[in-house]
């Protein structure tokens, strides 16, 4: 969760904070009023280049356990605001993601990811239409801020090589609390619709363009970044634990046996947004949006329960960033976990056992490690199993995939009878979609799944819309 949180974050700041024209600007950021890091932009002018770089630092505690994440990306552009070159960066907990592209006078798009000391290369067209940090601010300018405009950009990104539309609304002046003082500034609404899963940021800007302040609301959290001098930004955080507000208390306890039959549960929102809650529909889990509420049915399933999902596809059993299925490592653990088991399903539960044991430090403190990576230091927490379990599959030529959801547990973080961020794994077998839960002691029907995607943490948007907004009204057992 800790990665697709900060996906949103970066993606969010980015689109909202790309008018900044101001040589150097720092910016603390806060988590609920608390300070959590500092963001450093600056962009620079040689000729006919623009080059815009953005650096975020921030600290978020996890259930007691301290995670250390650093974000940046540095675009370069024409001063008319054609893409040129990007560089994207993450590191967490000493985990780190590059992701390099240059854009060729052909329109091709060339880039290098590296990912877990696995580099790869590919080639894409670019797309059409799509802008990079001037370009945006440039589009911003000649649109103008007369209150009530209203106009829509497309912001590439960087870290998961897609667009995104943002929508634009130029509001009115207002005077807005800075720490350095008050500013009479100029308010900006925007909608990010990253995948399903529209985010709405409000930017307070000066004639200039700079931002001054920004607010991201997401997960039941407000995202603020203000504008202060660097030692202002860089002063010592303050501890905020990100998963306090994604538990969901149960109304009662769930029972094994029930979890082990199935379940049904109806859920609202606990905020007056208006935006939809959003789950996954699986062969274990079946969801019906009713005027205020949405009912859940999950249930694991029977030996020859027919599949109402889509077949897979060829790009569920290949290798990617995230999933490196195709290197040494992962074959030969492959190999070793599938034992002598024959069928597609029985190397699945061989796997997830043999994952469940090979992953001997189990630790919050990391953030989101890619399979290869797990491979060579096993520790981490549920993605980690997840994302390792979905290699393996792969490697053994079973489709897989990786689901974003929550999951009841008895008690967590001095909370009883509660539903927790977590993640697991899905194999197409015997002719179904199946979970297969190597972190915990398999898939029940405690297990609420959000979305489902490669491993790759940036695709997990539709999810950030539900968490941190959800309420259980009511539990009972199928019958």
């Amino acid at each position: 969760m800790l990665r697709r949180f900060v996906a949103l974050i970066l993606t969010a700041c980015a689109c909202a904070a790309q008018a900044a024209p101001a040589d150097d600007v720092w910016m603390s950021v806060l988590l609920n009023g608390r300070k959590i890091g500092s963001m450093h932009t600056t962009r620079k002018v040689a000729g006919n280049r623009v080059v815009t770089t953005q650096n975020m630092s921030i600290e978020i505690q996890r259930a007691g356990s301290k995670v250390a994440l650093a974000t940046g990306e540095t675009d370069e552009e024409t001063s008319d605001g054609k893409p040129l070159r990007f560089e994207s960066r993450t590191k967490i907990s000493g985990i780190e993601s590059v992701q390099t592209g240059v854009i060729g006078t052909d329109g091709k798009l060339d880039v290098v990811s590296q990912v877990g000391g696995a580099k790869q290369t590919h080639t894409m067209a670019w797309p059409q239409g799509a802008l990079l940090a001037e370009g945006l601010r440039l589009q911003e300018e000649k649109n103008g801020f007369a209150p009530g405009r209203h106009y829509t950009a497309l912001a590439f990104q960087a870290e998961n090589l897609e667009t995104v539309e943002v929508d634009s609304v130029v509001g009115a002046r207002e005077w807005v609390d800075l720490p350095e003082g008050e500013r009479e500034l100029l308010k900006v609404e925007q909608t990010v619709k990253l995948g399903g899963a529209p985010t709405q940021t409000i930017s307070w800007i000066e004639a200039d363009q700079t931002v001054r302040k920004l607010l991201v609301p997401m997960m039941g959290y407000e995202l603020t970044m203000l504008a202060c001098s660097k030692a202002c930004a860089t002063a010592p955080n303050q501890s905020a634990d990100i998963l306090i507000h994604s538990l969901v208390p149960a109304t009662r306890a769930l029972s094994a046996q029930e979890r082990a039959h199935g379940i049904r549960l109806e859920l609202s929102a606990i905020d007056t947004s208006g935006e939809p809650l959003q789950f996954a529909n699986t062969d274990e889990q079946q969801a019906k949006t009713n005027a205020r509420s949405v009912e859940l049915r999950i249930a694991p399933l029977a030996d020859a329960a027919p599949s109402h999902e889509d077949k897979p596809v060829a790009a569920d059993t290949q290798p990617n960033d995230w999933l490196q299925s195709t290197a040494p490592e992962i074959v030969k653990l492959a190999r070793q976990g599938a034992g002598d088991a024959k069928t597609a399903r029985e190397q699945m539960q061989n796997l997830e056992n043999f994952v469940r044991s090979f992953i001997r430090k189990k630790d919050l403190s990391v953030g989101y490690a890619s399979a290869l990576e797990v491979a060579k230091y096993p520790e981490g927490d549920c993605t980690e199993h997840a994302v390792l379990l979905a290699a393996l599959g792969r490697a053994r030529g079973i489709p897989t995939r990786v689901v974003d959801g929550l999951v009841y547990v008895d008690q967590y973080a001095g909370q009883e009878h509660v539903f927790v961020p977590h993640a697991w794994a899905q194999a197409y077998v015997d002719g179904s979609w199946r979970s297969f839960d190597a972190a915990l002691h398999g898939f029940d029907a405690g297990h609420i799944a959000l979305s489902v995607g490669d491993g790759d943490p940036w695709r997990f948007y539709a999810g950030f819309n539900t968490l941190g907004r959800l309420r259980i009204d009511s539990v009972d057992v199928i019958h």
